[in-house]
């Protein structure tokens, strides 16, 4: 088993806590970088779908996994940066500029939808973002000038420098870059003060606003930069597919980042990427199975609904900190081996006298 002797407090905030970290994430990077030469092209499509995904696993998971603020309609933010990121390159604005605008714009949204959660917990803020994804939802529809409505709206291959990135290496490419750039810059906001203060809220608001923090200005501030970050992955998402519609920002895409976010496991930046693999993958692992099942089950309408449903209920109840909490029992168990114990992770919530009293 490691252990790391601290000799100075900058090795508290350092991304790689050890050679180890250094080690696998230069692989990982490597890895990443040949993906063109190494990976068939459905497969490198596959990845670009992982990468945009993970992208708005980013947000989400700022907003529920670090901040304790749940969004059952973040499909809805998605949409609108798909929806800004088709109109701005069809009006002429260069991809890197219209990307910025519209994560700009589903952050304004997202200030929007936050100012007057404020006052809501749990259920009532579900109930609160679920409404406002149908609102949004039936904007897409009726709003024909801007979104096309029903009929949909084609968006223009991605061009930079005289250069098409529409497919192939070159949207990887991009995409890699803004999935790089946005997860450093998550890990250096929970590294800083505002992050400290998103998780001093998820503990305990009481606690947090004794100790001088805004709970309204970082909810809301919270809300706007998961709001960003899906209007990022959204922009992403419509050059990938290259043809947008309302029915594509609905609930069930909302439910989908939600289950992204649980089974990867919330709490982490490393979860988010294990469950947009797991995400992908899955409709995949369906498909596979669906041969081998019985016609009555297997052609059964909505049965990756109801595989999906059960993977999150079996995951919530028996492996809350999901994949990455899995990942690292296992490799607890591998270090301390045989001086591994059974209730290691049990987790231990420890109240507040002020949080007994509400």
């Amino acid at each position: 088993m490691r252990f790391i002797f601290k000799t100075d407090y900058a090795q508290d905030i350092r991304l790689a806590k050890h050679g180890g970290h250094v080690f696998w994430y230069s692989a990982l990077g490597a890895f990443l970088l040949a993906a063109p030469w190494l990976l068939t092209e459905y497969s490198l499509a596959q990845l670009n779908l992982v990468l945009i995904y993970a992208v708005a696993g980013l947000g989400l998971m700022l907003l529920a996994g670090f901040t304790g603020q749940f969004s059952l309609g973040h499909a809805a933010f998605l949409g609108v940066g798909a929806y800004a990121q088709a109109y701005l390159t069809a009006a002429g604005l260069p991809f890197f500029l219209a990307l910025v605008v519209a994560g700009f714009l589903s952050a304004l949204i997202g200030i929007v939808v936050g100012l007057p959660a404020l006052r809501l917990k749990g259920i009532y803020l579900g109930m609160a973002t679920l409404s406002f994804g149908f609102i949004i939802e039936e904007v897409f529809a009726r709003w024909e000038s801007v979104t096309g409505g029903n009929a949909g709206k084609s968006v223009a291959a991605i061009q930079l420098l005289g250069y098409d990135l529409g497919s192939g290496a070159g949207f990887y490419f991009v995409c890699l870059l803004v999935t790089v750039v946005c997860t450093l810059g998550i890990l250096n906001l929970l590294r800083a003060p505002t992050g400290r203060a998103f998780v001093a809220i998820r503990d305990s608001e009481i606690s947090a606003q004794s100790m001088g923090i805004h709970l309204a200005y970082y909810k809301t501030l919270s809300f706007a930069i998961s709001a960003a970050l899906a209007g990022v992955a959204g922009a992403l998402y419509a050059h990938n597919l290259r043809f947008i519609s309302p029915d594509q920002f609905n609930l069930l895409q909302s439910i989908d980042l939600l289950l992204m976010i649980v089974i990867g496991g919330l709490g982490s930046i490393h979860g988010v990427f294990l469950g947009a693999i797991f995400l992908i993958i899955l409709p995949q692992g369906i498909s596979a199975v669906k041969e081998f099942l019985p016609d009555i089950i297997g052609q059964a309408p909505g049965l990756k609904s109801v595989i999906y449903g059960s993977m999150l209920i079996l995951f919530v109840l028996f492996e809350p900190m999901g994949l990455y909490g899995r990942w690292l029992k296992v490799r607890t168990y591998l270090q301390m081996f045989p001086f591994y114990r059974k209730g290691m992770f049990k987790r231990q919530k420890a109240f507040q006298k002020s949080d007994r009293l509400k």
